[in-house]
């Protein structure tokens, strides 16, 4: 049987800073759900600092695509 996938895509709505935060108040709680592979998927300028935020958890990091606008729904 596969391994379900829970994978949250925050498009371009939050920077690095943003990112970190959002990941610290959330890990505790994702890293302790079991029966489903965890993935965030930040946005571009943010994955470095959400991976290092995430390393001591079984929360993967995924990444999306790029778009020249600051933020929005671009991916």
């Amino acid at each position: 049987m596969r391994t379900p996938i829970i994978a949250g895509n925050w498009k371009m709505y939050k920077t690095p800073k943003e990112a970190v935060a959002f990941v610290n108040a959330i890990k505790d709680e994702l890293n302790a759900m079991s029966g489903a592979e965890r993935v965030v998927c930040p946005p571009y300028i943010a994955i470095p600092a959400v991976y290092t935020a995430l390393q001591d958890t079984q929360i993967a990091v995924g990444a999306q695509d790029v778009h020249w606008e600051e933020q929005g729904a671009y991916t």
